[in-house]
């Protein structure tokens, strides 16, 4: 068969589709035009979910008349001129592709105005070369009007979803170029009615806005710099984690981009703090040199190439990590409405046993317990050594949880993961400072073991001890423990000693001690905290209380479910209908 060239027609067609997947790419890309433009206020006008109608209406600078033309024509761009732009490309568009390959497979009209010009000028093209300028009115700015995708293509529109679906494409693509640019105005609207109005405003009302109030509340502050880097933006509080990644957006260079490695290096930073099967929520802003970043990845310009890989990754993990590494006093977690998932500790249970009420004590009374933690968290200019953040202990309930006074209301700890989360901390830096603090059992413990479990004790004991813990085989059919880390004394000595080494046969010494090093230490956590159902006395809870208020990410247990919840004497009140 013989090689032939391909009509433009149809090589316009092809490259549409790669920039216009659905109603929401030509919705990115029309708003990625009118920032380039220099727009302050920008409105957006759907029907049928965009299939039918998409109008784009700005401010900016406009398009001059000779331009019209060159505007829909393939390649043709205002933004780069040579390779060193391209390598330093700092607008969003600059490929030349988008109004070409729009117009191949729909209806398109562009009116604009620039401020030389006495009127505006229009031009029309659908799927064909573009037709002759035309004078119109309009005032300074650019329209473009996108009608009946794919009107030329029906294979294509038969691919597309629901008008719901595409709408809410559609909106999520709006909310990317709005949290772009708080600085901007703009209006979503779709079969006529207003959908999104948002005024110019600071980036976290913006956030708030789209994300929900919520949100904004709760959400961490980052602010990280690095020559040549800087990170700003807002983690999500990792108790409010969500089944779906639908509220993870990242932006380089003001750009919202889909990168892995990014993605990954916030993933290990939420490692300690987030459930297995949850995916967290932040809105990021990573500003880059232009030159130590490639944009010329894919057509769509949602993938990004980093020069220095290795060194956004660290950056942007340490960045993260470092904002979510906040002690309990400095989190404060207002009430859930829902259980956290995969968590059975609130479901119904036999009744336990009742530990007694006791009684909320005197200040003075605890001032001793007050003692010091591995990493001290900067107290808040209003906080007094009289009112700690967590309050007093007033009682233990059902053998699971804390109650706490302090000065916002009433403070719920659930006892165990708290404690899990100060163990963990513990056990993280004494291996990293390779001191684990073994102490001797008064009594060793023995217990019975199986063949594998002997055979893995043998094979491993040198790293058993590493972590803190003296165990070796009593007989051919039992392991003997004489120490263990100072933190787990308490614990179940045989129930440890078998996670441990079940987790080592698993994983291998070098494996548990490096990939699999954080999971090692929760197992730890978990068999050396407090279980349920133990009567802590007044001055045991206070101490605990303590402890959390000085350790960090002690908000969440080493499974990302919350440690603590905030009962304000305004949400009591309400309980029970106070002034009404």
């Amino acid at each position: 068969m013989a090689i032939h060239l391909l009509p433009d027609a149809l090589v316009s067609q092809i490259a549409a589709g790669e920039v216009v997947e659905r109603p929401a790419s030509v919705v990115k890309e029309l708003l990625e035009n009118a920032l380039d433009a220099g727009a302050r206020a920008i409105a957006v006008a759907l029907e049928q979910g965009g299939v039918k109608r998409i109008r784009v209406t700005d401010d900016g600078s406009g398009i001059a008349r000779a331009d019209l033309p060159l505007a829909l024509a393939r390649h043709a761009t205002s933004k780069i001129a040579s390779l060193g732009d391209l390598e330093r490309v700092a607008t969003l568009g600059f490929r030349g592709e988008a109004l070409a390959s729009i117009a191949s497979v729909a209806r398109v009209s562009i009116t604009s105005r620039t401020t030389e010009a006495e009127h505006a000028w229009r031009i029309e093209a659908a799927g064909a070369p573009a037709g002759s300028v035309e004078p119109a009115a309009h005032p300074l700015g650019t329209t473009v009007e996108v009608l009946d995708l794919y009107f030329n293509t029906p294979a294509r529109r038969k691919f597309l979803k629901t008008e719901a679906t595409e709408f809410a494409h559609c909106a999520d693509a709006f909310a990317r170029i709005a949290l772009a640019r708080p600085d901007l105005g703009l209006t979503l609207r779709h079969n006529g009615r207003v959908s999104e109005h948002l005024a110019p405003g600071p980036l976290a009302g913006r956030v708030a806005a789209l994300l929900g109030e919520e949100f904004g509340r709760t959400a961490r502050a980052v602010h990280a710099e690095a020559p040549g880097l800087r990170l700003t933006g807002f983690l999500g509080d990792p108790a409010r984690a969500r089944g779906s990644r639908d509220a993870q957006y990242v932006f380089v260079n003001r750009r919202f981009v889909r990168d892995r490695l990014v993605a990954h290096a916030l993933r290990e930073a939420y490692a300690d703090v987030l459930h297995a099967d949850r995916h967290a929520t932040y809105v990021l802003y990573l500003d880059v040199d232009p030159g130590a970043v490639d944009v010329n990845v894919h057509p769509a310009k949602t993938e990004v190439r980093f020069r220095d890989a290795r060194s956004i990754h660290q950056f942007v993990r340490h960045a993260a990590a470092r904002a979510l590494a906040v002690a309990a006093a400095a989190a404060p977690v207002p009430l859930a409405t829902a259980n956290p998932p995969g968590d059975d500790r609130f479901a119904p249970r036999a009744r336990p046993e009742q530990a007694g009420l006791g009684v909320a004590q005197p200040v003075a009374a605890y001032q001793a317990m007050l003692a010091p933690a591995p990493v001290a968290a900067a107290p808040s200019p209003e906080r007094s050594p009289d009112a700690p953040p967590l309050g007093f202990a007033l009682a233990q309930l059902h053998g699971i949880y804390i109650l706490a006074q302090n000065e916002r209301g009433l403070v719920v700890v659930d006892m165990h993961a708290a404690h899990e989360r100060i163990l963990y901390e513990q056990l993280k830096q004494a291996l990293d400072a390779r001191s684990p603090g073994a102490q001797q059992l008064l009594v060793p413990v023995t217990f019975d073991a199986d063949p594998i479990e002997l055979a893995t004790l043998e094979e491993h004991r040198a790293v058993l001890g590493a972590l803190g813990l003296d165990a070796a085989a009593a007989s051919p059919t039992a392991i003997v423990v004489r120490s263990v880390p100072g933190a787990l004394a308490g614990g179940d000595v045989a129930a440890l000693t078998r996670a441990l080494l079940a987790e080592l046969r698993e994983f291998g010494a070098s494996e548990a001690l490096t990939r699999h090093r954080d999971a090692l230490l929760a197992t730890m956590a978990c068999h050396g905290a407090v279980r349920a159902n133990r009567a802590l006395t007044v001055p045991e809870m206070n101490a605990l209380l303590r402890r959390m208020e000085d350790t960090e990410r002690a908000g969440q247990c080493n499974h990302g479910r919350p440690t603590w919840y905030q009962l304000s004497l305004a949400e009591l009140d309400k309980l029970f209908m106070r002034g009404r």
